[in-house]
């Protein structure tokens, strides 16, 4: 993939969102003719985050883009598409700077946690009845990508990247402790029994690690455990944090578990790689992780399993952190031109060929309903699973500009009760405390 993201601990800053929130310079319009130039030509700006080639290894994303782009131009010879890299990381903050000078671009791929900073301005498209129409095929994209999407109810961008996370296990170590491969089916308590078998304290072998400097990626991973659990994050309202539960509990009570009885490794540095080593090196059972790690892992024998249930039959679900096209009003030609080439960008067959060349899953579920998608596992081993547990990417994260502060008082507490300085209990209690502080003051 073209970022980790697993390290997306994606803040959105208190400046750029008090900047946005509190009204833009209004761009250009693009005249009379909506954006449009002589015979009808429409020039559009499109920013995207792929790293362009050499070195080859590390341009497979900006090269199908540009194939794709070729292709929706020879359909539409009248559409012109510039691409501009700019890092990901620095989107919101770019854009931003461009909407006060009203040099903003057509089309701009930014993070989901961008969403709610970005809807403060009229400058962003909202595309609530567009996606709504026929060809658009809105509810083909699973819920949690539309959610991350739509900020109070307003849809403003359109898919653009999706993962989740699985469990990839080593199999040779399973093999070594007799213990029968991971199944769909499997539970929580199965996993922390067979991190049990594998862990090795005289040879420093680990069942499963857990990132756990608090940042984003602690978070991330403990919501989906609690969500399987059936744990909310905020109440139905909106107005008190709800992980402070028996949901939020019995997930954070099984990591203490584990971290007690020393199957689980806590990686305070989980930027650094050193859990993905210790993959590597046969040092680690299990790790949770999403598609975009598993060609980090050529010394392993791995396989790949969705994510356990707290009981069987239970919950699977997984957690993304789905990614955007937005589109910027630069005048009516323009703003044509951009949906219509984000409709073929989105298009399943297009997608296909996407995901064939880059390894990215599919956006849209019917994706792997078509012919040759079967191949995508065997090109990209492992990946068909996580492109298949997009079916339990039911919920996100609020889109809500508190969710920072939300999740770092939240990150804080797991961290503590990771190390024993609070009980799973009091310490989700703190971080709640914490969290409605937030929600009460708005920040």
């Amino acid at each position: 993939m073209a970022e980790k993201r697993a390290a997306t601990a994606r803040r959105v800053s208190a400046l750029l969102t008090a900047v946005l929130a509190g009204g833009l310079m209004t761009a250009c319009s693009g005249g009379s003719n909506g954006g449009a130039g002589p015979g009808g030509q429409v020039n559009l700006v499109m920013w995207m985050g792929y790293t362009p080639p050499p070195p080859p290894s590390q341009g497979a994303e900006y090269e199908s883009l540009k194939r794709i782009i070729a292709q929706f131009t020879r359909l539409h010879p009248k559409i012109h598409i510039q691409l501009e890299y700019v890092n990901n990381d620095l989107a919101l903050q770019k854009v931003t700077t461009a909407l006060q000078a009203g040099t903003q671009p057509d089309i701009s791929y930014q993070y989901g946690t961008n969403m709610p900073a970005l809807s403060g301005t009229s400058q962003v498209v909202n595309l609530t009845s567009i996606v709504s129409r026929p060809g658009w095929g809105w509810n083909d994209f699973v819920p949690g990508e539309r959610d991350v999407a739509t900020v109070r109810g307003k849809v403003l961008g359109v898919p653009a990247l999706v993962d989740n996370l699985a469990v990839v296990y080593d199999k040779t170590l399973f093999a070594q402790h007799h213990l029968a491969l991971p199944s769909p089916g499997w539970t929580w308590s199965q996993l922390a029994a067979d991190a049990k078998a594998i862990t090795d304290p005289a040879h420093k072998i680990f069942g499963l690690t857990f990132p756990s400097d608090g940042s984003e990626t602690t978070v991330w991973q403990y919501e989906a455990m609690f969500w399987e659990a059936g744990g909310h994050l905020l109440n139905p309202a909106g107005t008190k944090v709800a992980f402070d539960s028996p949901a939020g509990v019995q997930a954070l009570s099984l990591l203490r578990q584990m971290q007690a009885d020393h199957s689980l490794y806590l990686d305070f540095h989980p930027n650094a790689g050193r859990s993905e080593t210790l993959f590597n090196s046969g040092k680690l059972g299990m790790i949770i992780t999403g598609p975009w790690d598993l060609a980090t892992f050529p010394n392993v024998k791995y396989g790949v399993q969705i994510m356990p249930s707290w009981a069987p039959g239970g919950s699977h679900q997984s957690i993304s952190g789905p990614d955007n096209w937005v589109v910027f009003n630069n005048g009516s030609a323009r703003v044509k031109a951009s949906l219509e080439f984000l409709r073929y960008l989105t298009t399943p067959s297009v997608l296909l060929q996407n995901s064939m060349a880059t390894g990215d899953l599919p956006t849209r579920l019917s994706v792997q309903h078509l012919a040759g998608f079967s191949q995508f596992n065997v090109r990209y081993p492992g990946a068909g699973v996580f492109a298949a547990n997009l079916a339990n990417v039911v919920q996100a994260r609020p889109q809500i500009k508190q969710y920072p502060t939300i999740s770092a008082a939240l990150g804080r507490g797991i961290v503590a009760a990771l190390l024993g300085q609070q009980s799973p209990a009091a310490a989700l209690s703190a971080a709640a405390q914490q969290g409605n502080t937030a929600l009460a003051t708005g920040g």
